[in-house]
Protein backbone atom coordinates (compact mmCIF):
# COMPACT_ATOMS: atom_id res chain seq x y z
CA UNK A 1 0.00 0.00 0.00
CA UNK A 2 1.56 3.27 -0.79
CA UNK A 3 2.11 6.12 1.80
CA UNK A 4 -0.83 8.52 0.36
CA UNK A 5 -3.68 5.67 0.53
CA UNK A 6 -3.51 4.86 3.82
CA UNK A 7 -4.79 8.21 5.31
CA UNK A 8 -7.25 7.89 2.59
CA UNK A 9 -8.50 4.34 4.12
CA UNK A 10 -8.54 6.08 7.36
CA UNK A 11 -11.23 9.01 6.49
CA UNK A 12 -13.07 6.48 4.94
CA UNK A 13 -13.40 4.96 7.78
CA UNK A 14 -14.01 7.65 10.09
CA UNK A 15 -16.61 8.79 8.32
CA UNK A 16 -18.46 5.78 7.69
CA UNK A 17 -18.44 5.28 11.70
CA UNK A 18 -19.62 9.14 11.81
CA UNK A 19 -22.17 7.81 9.53
CA UNK A 20 -23.41 5.03 11.30
CA UNK A 21 -23.58 6.88 14.64
CA UNK A 22 -25.55 9.24 12.98
CA UNK A 23 -28.16 6.55 12.36
CA UNK A 24 -28.52 5.32 15.32
CA UNK A 25 -29.06 8.97 16.87
CA UNK A 26 -31.44 9.24 15.00
CA UNK A 27 -33.10 5.81 15.53
CA UNK A 28 -32.72 6.00 19.37
CA UNK A 29 -34.26 9.68 19.27
CA UNK A 30 -37.43 8.59 17.26
CA UNK A 31 -35.87 11.31 14.67
CA UNK A 32 -35.64 11.19 11.15
CA UNK A 33 -31.91 11.06 9.93
CA UNK A 34 -32.48 13.13 6.25
CA UNK A 35 -36.32 14.43 7.06
CA UNK A 36 -37.66 18.01 7.15
CA UNK A 37 -36.61 18.27 10.36
CA UNK A 38 -33.77 15.34 10.43
CA UNK A 39 -30.97 15.30 12.71
CA UNK A 40 -28.64 16.11 9.43
CA UNK A 41 -30.85 19.16 8.43
CA UNK A 42 -30.22 20.65 11.71
CA UNK A 43 -26.59 19.92 11.94
CA UNK A 44 -26.23 21.34 8.34
CA UNK A 45 -28.01 24.91 9.03
CA UNK A 46 -25.40 25.44 12.73
CA UNK A 47 -22.23 24.62 10.45
CA UNK A 48 -23.57 27.14 7.34
CA UNK A 49 -24.49 29.98 9.80
CA UNK A 50 -21.94 29.55 12.20
CA UNK A 51 -19.42 29.32 9.25
CA UNK A 52 -20.69 32.01 7.23
CA UNK A 53 -20.67 34.71 10.34
CA UNK A 54 -16.81 33.92 11.34
CA UNK A 55 -16.36 34.46 7.40
CA UNK A 56 -18.05 38.29 7.89
CA UNK A 57 -16.00 38.43 11.01
CA UNK A 58 -12.59 37.96 9.33
CA UNK A 59 -14.13 40.40 6.62
CA UNK A 60 -14.61 42.83 8.99
CA UNK A 61 -11.87 41.99 10.75
CA UNK A 62 -13.53 42.19 13.75
CA UNK A 63 -16.00 40.85 15.97
CA UNK A 64 -19.28 41.72 16.19
CA UNK A 65 -19.67 45.02 18.10
CA UNK A 66 -16.17 45.35 17.87
CA UNK A 67 -15.06 48.73 16.68
CA UNK A 68 -11.96 48.91 14.38
CA UNK A 69 -8.44 49.75 15.67
CA UNK A 70 -8.42 53.70 15.10
CA UNK A 71 -11.91 53.75 16.44
CA UNK A 72 -14.28 54.17 13.38
CA UNK A 73 -16.35 51.46 12.00
CA UNK A 74 -16.34 52.35 8.05
CA UNK A 75 -17.98 49.15 7.14
CA UNK A 76 -20.69 47.23 9.56
CA UNK A 77 -22.28 44.23 9.93
CA UNK A 78 -26.17 45.05 8.25
CA UNK A 79 -28.43 42.42 9.61
CA UNK A 80 -28.89 39.15 7.51
CA UNK A 81 -30.50 37.90 4.61
CA UNK A 82 -32.90 34.54 4.59
CA UNK A 83 -31.21 32.14 2.27
CA UNK A 84 -32.41 28.90 0.90
CA UNK A 85 -30.37 26.46 -0.05
CA UNK A 86 -30.64 22.63 -1.41
CA UNK A 87 -28.29 19.85 -0.69
CA UNK A 88 -28.33 16.21 -1.90
CA UNK A 89 -29.21 14.32 1.66
CA UNK A 90 -31.08 16.67 3.51
CA UNK A 91 -33.22 18.39 1.04
CA UNK A 92 -33.35 22.65 1.48
CA UNK A 93 -32.33 23.96 4.52
CA UNK A 94 -32.85 27.90 5.23
CA UNK A 95 -30.19 29.53 6.52
CA UNK A 96 -29.52 33.08 7.50
CA UNK A 97 -26.49 34.79 5.24
CA UNK A 98 -24.65 38.01 7.21
CA UNK A 99 -24.62 41.15 5.04
CA UNK A 100 -22.33 44.40 5.54
CA UNK A 101 -22.91 47.88 5.33
CA UNK A 102 -21.07 48.31 1.92
CA UNK A 103 -21.81 45.11 0.14
CA UNK A 104 -18.20 44.12 -0.24
CA UNK A 105 -18.55 41.11 1.47
CA UNK A 106 -18.22 37.91 -0.85
CA UNK A 107 -18.80 34.39 1.16
CA UNK A 108 -16.94 31.64 0.12
CA UNK A 109 -18.52 28.27 1.77
CA UNK A 110 -22.24 29.47 0.47
CA UNK A 111 -21.29 31.84 -2.56
CA UNK A 112 -23.46 34.63 -3.81
CA UNK A 113 -26.43 33.38 -5.94
CA UNK A 114 -25.41 29.47 -5.34
CA UNK A 115 -28.55 28.21 -4.50
CA UNK A 116 -27.14 24.01 -4.39
CA UNK A 117 -24.43 22.46 -2.21
CA UNK A 118 -23.66 19.07 -2.81
CA UNK A 119 -21.69 18.83 -0.26
CA UNK A 120 -22.59 19.53 2.81
CA UNK A 121 -23.39 16.49 4.38
CA UNK A 122 -20.09 15.17 3.96
CA UNK A 123 -18.61 18.43 5.61
CA UNK A 124 -21.09 17.99 8.85
CA UNK A 125 -19.70 13.96 8.60
CA UNK A 126 -16.67 15.39 8.55
CA UNK A 127 -17.10 17.93 11.70
CA UNK A 128 -18.12 15.10 13.70
CA UNK A 129 -16.05 12.14 12.70
CA UNK A 130 -12.55 14.49 12.84
CA UNK A 131 -13.64 16.07 16.47
CA UNK A 132 -13.60 19.74 14.85
CA UNK A 133 -9.66 19.83 14.71
CA UNK A 134 -8.84 23.10 12.81
CA UNK A 135 -6.18 21.86 10.34
CA UNK A 136 -8.21 18.96 8.86
CA UNK A 137 -11.95 20.84 8.80
CA UNK A 138 -9.95 23.81 7.19
CA UNK A 139 -8.60 20.53 4.91
CA UNK A 140 -11.94 19.30 4.20
CA UNK A 141 -13.91 22.86 3.00
CA UNK A 142 -11.08 23.07 0.69
CA UNK A 143 -11.58 19.54 -0.65
CA UNK A 144 -15.45 19.43 -0.73
CA UNK A 145 -15.94 23.11 -2.02
CA UNK A 146 -12.82 24.59 -3.13
CA UNK A 147 -12.62 27.05 -0.76
CA UNK A 148 -9.81 27.85 1.20
CA UNK A 149 -10.98 28.55 5.05
CA UNK A 150 -8.54 29.53 6.87
CA UNK A 151 -7.38 27.70 9.90
CA UNK A 152 -7.94 30.56 12.25
CA UNK A 153 -11.65 30.95 11.04
CA UNK A 154 -11.99 27.21 11.76
CA UNK A 155 -10.24 27.73 14.99
CA UNK A 156 -12.53 31.07 15.68
CA UNK A 157 -15.98 28.70 14.70
CA UNK A 158 -14.53 26.11 17.11
CA UNK A 159 -13.57 28.14 19.94
CA UNK A 160 -17.01 29.48 19.64
CA UNK A 161 -18.42 26.09 20.56
CA UNK A 162 -15.78 26.52 23.70
CA UNK A 163 -17.23 29.63 24.61
CA UNK A 164 -20.98 28.35 24.84
CA UNK A 165 -19.99 24.97 26.91
CA UNK A 166 -18.47 27.09 29.21
CA UNK A 167 -21.50 29.11 30.08
CA UNK A 168 -23.59 26.09 29.76
CA UNK A 169 -20.96 24.43 32.43
CA UNK A 170 -21.33 28.12 34.63
CA UNK A 171 -25.30 28.46 34.61
CA UNK A 172 -27.32 28.86 38.01
CA UNK A 173 -28.78 25.42 38.82
CA UNK A 174 -32.33 24.53 40.83
CA UNK A 175 -31.79 24.80 44.60
CA UNK A 176 -33.15 21.19 45.60
CA UNK A 177 -32.74 17.72 43.30
CA UNK A 178 -34.48 14.44 44.16
CA UNK A 179 -31.91 12.88 42.81
CA UNK A 180 -27.93 13.32 41.67
CA UNK A 181 -26.76 10.53 39.39
CA UNK A 182 -22.88 10.63 39.30
CA UNK A 183 -20.04 8.88 37.38
CA UNK A 184 -16.87 9.10 35.53
CA UNK A 185 -16.09 8.00 31.52
CA UNK A 186 -12.35 7.19 30.49
CA UNK A 187 -10.85 9.25 27.94
CA UNK A 188 -8.18 8.50 25.76
CA UNK A 189 -5.71 12.52 25.82
CA UNK A 190 -2.58 13.28 24.67
CA UNK A 191 -0.89 15.02 26.94
CA UNK A 192 2.71 14.39 26.20
CA UNK A 193 1.91 11.06 25.56
CA UNK A 194 -1.53 9.20 24.93
CA UNK A 195 -2.78 8.40 28.54
CA UNK A 196 -6.61 7.70 30.22
CA UNK A 197 -8.13 10.46 31.77
CA UNK A 198 -11.23 10.27 34.11
CA UNK A 199 -13.61 12.94 32.93
CA UNK A 200 -16.90 13.68 35.68
CA UNK A 201 -20.39 13.89 34.59
CA UNK A 202 -23.62 14.58 36.58
CA UNK A 203 -26.93 14.09 35.74
CA UNK A 204 -29.85 15.69 37.94
CA UNK A 205 -33.12 15.06 38.17
CA UNK A 206 -35.43 18.01 39.59
CA UNK A 207 -38.62 18.31 41.86
CA UNK A 208 -40.77 18.39 38.51
CA UNK A 209 -39.04 15.01 37.32
CA UNK A 210 -37.10 16.83 34.61
CA UNK A 211 -34.02 15.12 34.05
CA UNK A 212 -30.93 17.67 33.25
CA UNK A 213 -27.10 17.33 32.30
CA UNK A 214 -25.51 19.86 35.04
CA UNK A 215 -22.31 19.48 33.92
CA UNK A 216 -18.84 18.10 32.70
CA UNK A 217 -15.46 17.40 33.86
CA UNK A 218 -11.94 16.90 32.90
CA UNK A 219 -9.54 15.52 35.84
CA UNK A 220 -6.31 15.37 35.95
CA UNK A 221 -6.03 11.53 36.37
CA UNK A 222 -8.05 8.72 37.27
CA UNK A 223 -11.10 8.80 39.05
CA UNK A 224 -11.00 10.19 42.77
CA UNK A 225 -13.27 11.00 45.41
CA UNK A 226 -11.03 13.78 46.12
CA UNK A 227 -11.78 15.49 42.91
CA UNK A 228 -15.58 14.82 43.13
CA UNK A 229 -15.90 16.77 46.51
CA UNK A 230 -14.30 19.67 44.01
CA UNK A 231 -16.80 18.94 41.23
CA UNK A 232 -19.70 18.49 44.09
CA UNK A 233 -18.69 21.99 45.75
CA UNK A 234 -18.89 23.60 42.56
CA UNK A 235 -22.59 22.56 42.26
CA UNK A 236 -23.27 23.77 45.72
CA UNK A 237 -21.64 26.89 44.24
CA UNK A 238 -24.09 26.92 41.45
CA UNK A 239 -27.26 26.93 43.89
CA UNK A 240 -27.47 23.36 44.89
CA UNK A 241 -28.42 23.59 48.49
CA UNK A 242 -29.89 19.83 49.33
CA UNK A 243 -29.65 16.72 47.50
CA UNK A 244 -32.11 13.64 48.75
CA UNK A 245 -30.65 10.83 47.20
CA UNK A 246 -27.03 10.89 45.50
CA UNK A 247 -26.26 7.54 43.16
CA UNK A 248 -22.91 6.70 42.36
CA UNK A 249 -20.58 3.32 41.57
CA UNK A 250 -19.24 3.17 45.12
CA UNK A 251 -15.67 4.50 44.58
CA UNK A 252 -14.16 4.61 48.22
CA UNK A 253 -14.70 7.95 50.03
CA UNK A 254 -17.05 9.21 47.99
CA UNK A 255 -19.74 9.44 50.98
CA UNK A 256 -17.44 11.52 53.04
CA UNK A 257 -16.87 14.26 50.04
CA UNK A 258 -20.70 14.07 49.84
CA UNK A 259 -21.48 14.32 53.58
CA UNK A 260 -19.38 17.51 53.62
CA UNK A 261 -21.41 19.39 50.70
CA UNK A 262 -24.87 18.21 51.33
CA UNK A 263 -24.64 16.52 55.13
CA UNK A 264 -28.50 15.47 54.50
CA UNK A 265 -28.05 13.59 51.36
CA UNK A 266 -28.54 9.77 51.07
CA UNK A 267 -25.33 8.09 49.20
CA UNK A 268 -26.94 4.97 47.31
CA UNK A 269 -24.47 2.66 45.50
CA UNK A 270 -25.84 1.37 42.77
CA UNK A 271 -26.55 -2.07 42.07
CA UNK A 272 -25.35 -2.72 39.40
CA UNK A 273 -21.92 -1.94 39.13
CA UNK A 274 -22.06 -3.64 42.72
CA UNK A 275 -23.58 -6.89 40.62
CA UNK A 276 -21.34 -6.16 37.80
CA UNK A 277 -17.90 -6.24 40.54
CA UNK A 278 -19.41 -9.80 41.96
CA UNK A 279 -19.50 -11.96 38.34
CA UNK A 280 -16.15 -10.02 37.92
CA UNK A 281 -14.59 -12.12 40.65
CA UNK A 282 -16.31 -15.21 39.65
CA UNK A 283 -15.81 -17.32 36.95
CA UNK A 284 -18.31 -17.47 34.02
CA UNK A 285 -20.14 -21.10 34.46
CA UNK A 286 -21.09 -19.93 38.00
CA UNK A 287 -22.96 -16.27 36.93
CA UNK A 288 -25.93 -17.81 36.13
CA UNK A 289 -26.27 -19.31 40.07
CA UNK A 290 -24.79 -16.27 41.47
CA UNK A 291 -27.15 -13.76 39.60
CA UNK A 292 -30.14 -16.10 41.59
CA UNK A 293 -28.19 -16.33 44.88
CA UNK A 294 -27.87 -12.37 44.74
CA UNK A 295 -30.83 -11.52 43.75
CA UNK A 296 -33.08 -11.95 46.84
CA UNK A 297 -30.31 -9.50 48.62
CA UNK A 298 -31.63 -6.27 46.45
CA UNK A 299 -35.45 -7.20 46.42
CA UNK A 300 -35.40 -7.75 49.96
CA UNK A 301 -38.62 -6.82 51.90
CA UNK A 302 -36.25 -4.67 54.80
CA UNK A 303 -32.19 -4.36 55.51
CA UNK A 304 -32.48 -7.16 57.91
CA UNK A 305 -33.94 -9.64 55.16
CA UNK A 306 -31.12 -8.48 53.06
CA UNK A 307 -28.78 -9.35 55.23
CA UNK A 308 -29.68 -12.81 55.91
CA UNK A 309 -29.55 -13.20 52.23
CA UNK A 310 -26.14 -11.84 52.06
CA UNK A 311 -25.00 -14.34 54.39
CA UNK A 312 -26.57 -17.19 52.72
CA UNK A 313 -25.33 -15.84 49.57
CA UNK A 314 -21.91 -15.48 50.84
CA UNK A 315 -21.48 -18.71 53.39
CA UNK A 316 -22.39 -20.15 49.69
CA UNK A 317 -19.47 -19.05 47.24
CA UNK A 318 -16.60 -17.50 49.54
CA UNK A 319 -14.81 -21.05 49.86
CA UNK A 320 -14.49 -20.53 45.71
CA UNK A 321 -14.55 -17.06 45.72
CA UNK A 322 -13.26 -14.93 49.21
CA UNK A 323 -12.97 -11.94 47.10
CA UNK A 324 -17.05 -11.45 47.09
CA UNK A 325 -17.45 -11.29 51.09
CA UNK A 326 -15.08 -8.34 51.19
CA UNK A 327 -16.92 -6.56 48.07
CA UNK A 328 -19.99 -6.95 49.98
CA UNK A 329 -19.19 -6.19 53.17
CA UNK A 330 -17.25 -2.70 52.51
CA UNK A 331 -20.35 -1.46 50.31
CA UNK A 332 -22.93 -2.82 52.15
CA UNK A 333 -23.32 0.37 54.22
CA UNK A 334 -23.85 2.19 50.87
CA UNK A 335 -25.69 -0.51 49.18
CA UNK A 336 -28.76 -1.06 51.84
CA UNK A 337 -30.16 2.85 52.16
CA UNK A 338 -32.45 2.38 49.32
CA UNK A 339 -34.70 -0.44 51.24
CA UNK A 340 -36.00 2.10 53.34
CA UNK A 341 -38.30 3.06 50.82
CA UNK A 342 -41.36 1.79 48.86
CA UNK A 343 -40.70 0.28 45.65
CA UNK A 344 -41.47 3.11 43.58
CA UNK A 345 -38.48 4.89 45.09
CA UNK A 346 -36.35 2.06 44.58
CA UNK A 347 -36.75 1.41 41.32
CA UNK A 348 -35.13 4.91 40.46
CA UNK A 349 -32.26 5.19 42.65
CA UNK A 350 -30.82 1.57 42.87
CA UNK A 351 -28.76 1.95 39.89
CA UNK A 352 -27.14 4.63 37.84
CA UNK A 353 -28.81 4.01 34.28
CA UNK A 354 -29.65 7.06 33.71
CA UNK A 355 -26.46 7.96 33.10
CA UNK A 356 -24.87 4.74 31.97
CA UNK A 357 -27.02 5.79 28.84
CA UNK A 358 -25.70 9.13 28.53
CA UNK A 359 -22.25 7.38 28.67
CA UNK A 360 -22.94 5.14 26.36
CA UNK A 361 -23.45 7.75 24.05
CA UNK A 362 -20.09 9.39 25.07
CA UNK A 363 -18.20 6.36 23.88
CA UNK A 364 -20.01 6.38 20.51
CA UNK A 365 -18.92 9.73 19.28
CA UNK A 366 -15.58 9.65 20.24
CA UNK A 367 -14.96 6.11 19.17
CA UNK A 368 -14.01 7.26 15.72
CA UNK A 369 -11.51 9.72 17.11
CA UNK A 370 -9.25 6.90 19.10
CA UNK A 371 -8.07 9.77 21.10
CA UNK A 372 -8.06 13.72 21.71
CA UNK A 373 -5.60 16.39 21.14
CA UNK A 374 -6.16 17.46 24.29
CA UNK A 375 -8.69 17.89 27.40
CA UNK A 376 -10.43 20.87 25.90
CA UNK A 377 -11.12 19.03 22.28
CA UNK A 378 -12.71 16.23 24.14
CA UNK A 379 -14.48 18.64 26.40
CA UNK A 380 -15.93 19.95 23.12
CA UNK A 381 -17.04 16.31 21.75
CA UNK A 382 -18.71 15.75 25.03
CA UNK A 383 -20.79 19.54 25.08
CA UNK A 384 -21.55 18.49 21.71
CA UNK A 385 -23.15 15.27 22.59
CA UNK A 386 -25.43 16.40 25.16
CA UNK A 387 -26.18 19.63 23.26
CA UNK A 388 -27.76 16.79 20.36
CA UNK A 389 -29.79 14.49 23.15
CA UNK A 390 -33.32 14.46 22.42
CA UNK A 391 -34.02 17.00 19.93
CA UNK A 392 -37.82 15.92 19.87
CA UNK A 393 -38.39 16.52 23.45
CA UNK A 394 -40.09 12.90 23.34
CA UNK A 395 -37.30 11.39 25.97
CA UNK A 396 -37.85 13.92 28.19
CA UNK A 397 -41.58 13.37 28.57
CA UNK A 398 -41.36 10.15 29.01
CA UNK A 399 -38.56 10.62 31.85
CA UNK A 400 -40.97 13.20 33.62
CA UNK A 401 -43.69 10.48 33.05
CA UNK A 402 -41.80 7.76 34.49
CA UNK A 403 -40.93 10.19 37.39
CA UNK A 404 -44.45 11.20 38.47
CA UNK A 405 -45.02 8.66 40.85
CA UNK A 406 -41.48 8.70 42.40
CA UNK A 407 -41.82 12.27 43.19
CA UNK A 408 -45.30 11.90 45.02
CA UNK A 409 -43.14 9.48 47.40
CA UNK A 410 -40.59 12.19 47.32
CA UNK A 411 -42.70 14.33 48.61
CA UNK A 412 -44.59 12.72 51.25
CA UNK A 413 -40.61 10.84 52.42
CA UNK A 414 -38.79 14.64 52.48
CA UNK A 415 -42.24 16.83 53.11
CA UNK A 416 -39.39 18.35 55.80
CA UNK A 417 -37.15 19.28 52.76
CA UNK A 418 -39.12 19.96 50.25
CA UNK A 419 -39.25 23.78 49.11
CA UNK A 420 -42.01 25.63 49.37
CA UNK A 421 -44.01 27.43 46.56
CA UNK A 422 -41.76 29.81 44.34
CA UNK A 423 -38.59 28.79 46.50
CA UNK A 424 -36.94 26.14 44.33
CA UNK A 425 -35.55 28.62 41.81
Amino acid sequence: MTPTKKPDAEKRNAEREAALTFVRMAKEKGLDLTGPDGLLKQFTKSVLETALDEEMTEHLGRAKHKKSKDGRAANTRNGTTAKTVVTDSVGPVGIEVPRDRDGSFEPVVVRKRQRRLPGVDEVVLSLYARGLTTGEISAHFQEIYGADVSRETVSRITERVVAEKDEWCSRPLDRVYAAVFIDATVVKVRDGQVANRAFYVAVGVDLEGGRDVLGIWASPAAEGARYWLSVLTELKNRGVDDVFFLICDGLKGLPDAVGAVWPLAIVQTCVVHLLRNTFRYASKKDWDAIKRDVKPIYTAPSAAAAAAARDAMLDKWEARYPAIRRLWMDAWERFIPFLDYDVEIRRVICTTNAIESLNARFKRSIRARGHFPDEQAALKCMYLTVRSLDPTGKGRIRWSARWKPVLNAFAITFADRWPSEGTQQ
